[in-house]
């Protein structure tokens, strides 16, 4: 098989080949190894890679699954880890030079899981500093760059594990979502970003940034492959005092592409805020096939969504300069400046402020709740504009010039305030060839029909099909 074809396998289609012996562990590593030789220097998607353990893990692999010792459908797959999922006895950044030599001595939940399901480890990837940023910038490891277009952002804070997943490097990739950053570089890179509900999977041994609206989740090809990462990292862990203590179903059977009743609410307010013509269109589209697909699509309203980004500022400011407080005040001069100056200006919300936001949480969240007693998701735009380039401080939505990182969040943070699943999958392209993403959102621990909604529409659709020019 072509190199290139098995680096654009999906993790479910490399599974079945893996199981069957039509393909080897060692085949599928080194040819992931290959492909990020010929596109790491255009992107930078990893921090630390590992091809000598992923190739002997590779070998163990093959030799356990012909030995009829078969894990699962992870065996033997391929993943990369944000540089903020703590590995053991392999660094961990945090995107940061100050921890360029830290290197943990036990792995996180999230990495010990993938070990136990036998996924290999081919690398950490590459993250906005102390993923305090939507854009992928990071000045002591090199920006991220998207694989659509270098030129333009990855996305962020998750750029790296964006870029890995869309350009074929790793089958299977992590991110943190705080403010959405795994949802922003799926939408911005073109592949699936599932934020599960809050609880549901483990946050030890990750570098916190907002311990209260802090997401691990998987960023992949397709929506099968969401669901088969989920099978593996979701559940609960006594050593993250917010894990949720709750059966885990297999999320896999929520695939039945059947969304026939599904009832789908678009807010209104979503499209009433600054939105760029091309992402209006495409997001219509997809509503449009939806309904197409026997799911009942109608406009409801969220007029609570215009607090979205006060509450979860304030509250996201003041939690990240509570963890990295000391940090601050030793090493602040190391830092990228706008992160030192995000951290700095944290420091100045008093516990008033932090007080009034976490009332605010609560009033959305209820209104959220609400929303949800009448349909079964909420769906609009992941991103109001397709990737921008680097560096760029304003971005024009529609008719409005807006900031960079207001517009990056803008539909993202709803989700990390109420703790809801939410999924980015692609919906279409701009004329200039950039992805666009589709946000499907559901009530708390229902990621079972956020899932079938996505692949129902990814099934109905060929944008999956679609790779990056690079």
């Amino acid at each position: 098989m072509d190199e290139l074809e098995i680096c654009y396998m999906s993790a479910g289609g490399l599974g079945r080949l893996l199981r069957q012996g039509e393909i080897s562990p060692v085949e599928i590593v080194e040819a992931h190894l290959s492909r990020i030789r010929d596109t790491e220097p255009a992107l930078n998607s990893f921090i630390t890679l590992l091809p000598e353990e992923a190739l002997a893990a590779a070998r163990q692999a093959e030799r356990d699954i012909r030995a009829g010792r078969y894990r699962g459908p992870l065996h033997g797959i391929p993943v990369g880890l944000k540089d903020l999922f703590h590995t053991g006895g392999i660094r961990t950044t945090s995107g940061s030079r100050i921890f360029d030599t830290f290197v943990p001595s036990e792995d996180c939940t999230v990495a010990a899981r993938f070990r136990e399901a036998g996924a290999i480890l081919l690398g950490k990837l590459n993250m906005h500093q102390f993923a305090y940023g939507p854009t992928g910038e990071n000045p002591d490891y090199g920006h991220m760059h998207n694989p659509w277009n270098p030129e333009l952002v990855s996305g962020g804070s998750s750029g790296g594990s964006g870029s890995a997943a869309a350009a074929g490097q790793c089958t299977i990739t992590t991110g943190s979502d705080t403010g959405g950053s795994i949802r922003i570089p799926a939408a911005l890179c073109g592949i699936v970003g599932l934020k599960p509900t809050y609880g549901r999977v483990s946050r030890h041994g990750l570098t916190p940034l907002a311990w209260s609206m802090d997401h691990p989740g998987p960023m992949v090809r397709t929506v099968e492959d969401a669901a088969l990462a989920m099978n593996v990292i979701a559940g609960y862990d006594p050593q993250d005092v917010a894990s949720a203590n709750l059966p885990v179903p297999d999320y896999t059977a929520a695939l039945t592409s059947d969304i026939r009743g599904l009832r789908i609410g678009a807010p209104r307010q979503y499209f009433d805020a600054p939105l760029d013509p091309e992402v209006r269109r495409s997001v219509n589209a997809a509503l449009g096939q939806l309904e197409a697909l026997g799911a009942e699509v109608r406009e409801v309203d969220f007029p609570e969504f215009q607090d979205a980004a006060s509450i979860s500022t304030t509250m996201l400011m003041a939690e990240a300069s509570a963890c990295f407080r000391d940090l601050l005040a030793r090493d602040g001069a190391s830092l990228y400046e706008p992160v030192r100056l995000r951290l700095e200006a944290g420091l100045f919300i008093s516990a008033a402020d932090y007080l009034r936001a976490q009332q605010g949480r609560a009033l959305f969240d209820r209104a959220a709740r609400r929303l949800l007693d009448d349909v079964d998701l909420l769906a609009g735009p992941t991103e109001p504009v397709t990737a921008p380039p680097l560096l760029q401080q304003q971005v024009l939505a529609g008719e409005q010039e807006i900031g960079t990182v207001a517009a990056l969040t803008q539909y993202t943070r709803p989700y990390n305030i109420t703790g809801f699943p939410a999924i980015s999958v692609p919906c279409g392209f701009s004329a200039e060839g950039m992805p666009i993403g589709l946000q499907l959102a559901g009530r708390p621990f229902d990621e079972e029909t956020v899932l079938r909604a996505a692949h129902a529409y990814e099934q109905a659709t060929e944008w999956r099909l679609r790779r990056p020019p690079l």
